[in-house]
């Protein structure tokens, strides 16, 4: 086994791989990367060790969560395509179609980013993840495609959410919260476009969407219909509704004119990959 090769693979999306073992860091701080790479090859069982240490909680390779992000971004890059070859986009307002023009070219550029990362990390980009064409010819108005969009972005930027703890400590986690940053934008933009509050809101027009309100606790296989690895869980993320942030009850001491609607909108929740590839949410409309 060739643990220079592994060391500088890990350097290349850990850029602090050879100082981040917290109990050697002051040993390590004083020597060059050339001493330290040798001091680690030279002790694999226990580098194998540190490995376990300091990537714990680590459930999946950054090659398989950024396959998961590339998936959802080619979903939402396919479904925007689709919106511009319709004739109800022909009909919208300039002001709209300049709208999607644009969200539809940021879609494009976190594509084109993705591959290229998950490329240059060996690994082989998601080739495609369509959005329905049996589906989509039942969005008959601009306003009901603009509702599916709705509930991708917001999936979307919940979807980011839930997998950002396991880039911890990479260069990667601060290209995943780059784009998640702007799907959050872009859930606003097609909100106000649509009439609504332009964060997540109790009394939204789509709020008893499963997309809000499902308890997903299945499956919990590992192996996503892209075939890549995510993570299994047995316990359902909070629903859009929830009024309590790290067990603390957001509904007091805030005012009596602060509602339960208020708390809930404070907060944006995260969705487990599993529960976003789930037939009841976005899995349920990826296909030809």
């Amino acid at each position: 086994m060739d643990f220079f090769k592994i060391i500088d693979d890990l350097s290349k999306v850990d850029a602090d791989v050879l100082g981040r073992f917290d109990s050697r860091r002051a040993v390590f701080g004083s020597l060059g990367n050339i001493a330290k790479r040798s001091a680690l090859a030279a002790t694999p069982l226990f580098l194998g060790a540190l490995f376990q240490k300091a990537y714990a909680g680590t459930t999946s390779t950054p090659v398989e969560v950024l396959q998961y992000a590339l998936t959802l971004e080619l979903f939402e890059q396919d479904f925007y395509a689709k919106v511009k070859a319709s004739s109800q986009y022909a009909g919208a307002s300039a002001a709209d179609k300049a709208a999607i023009d644009q969200i539809k070219g940021h879609e494009d550029a976190h594509v084109a980013l993705l591959r290229t990362a998950i490329t240059g990390l060996g690994g082989t980009p998601v080739a495609s993840a369509p959005f329905k064409s049996a589906v989509f010819a039942g969005l008959t108005t601009f306003a009901a495609q603009l509702g599916i969009a709705q509930l991708l972005e917001d999936t979307g930027v919940r979807a980011y959410k839930g997998r950002a703890g396991e880039l911890l400590g990479t260069d990667l986690l601060t290209v995943a919260l780059q784009i998640h940053s702007v799907e959050a934008r872009h859930a606003s933009k097609i909100r106000y476009m649509r009439g609504q509050k332009p964060w997540v809101n109790p009394g939204d027009d789509l709020a008893a969407h499963p997309v809000y309100t499902s308890g997903v606790t299945g499956p919990t296989s590992t192996t996503s219909p892209f075939g890549y690895g995510i993570p299994a869980y047995t316990a359902a993320s909070p629903v859009e509704s929830n009024t309590t942030q790290s067990n603390v009850p957001i509904t007091t001491g805030l005012g009596a004119t602060y509602t339960a609607a208020d708390a809930a909108a404070s907060f944006d929740e995260y969705l487990q990959a599993a529960e976003v590839l789930d037939a009841s949410r976005a899995g349920g409309l990826v296909g030809a």
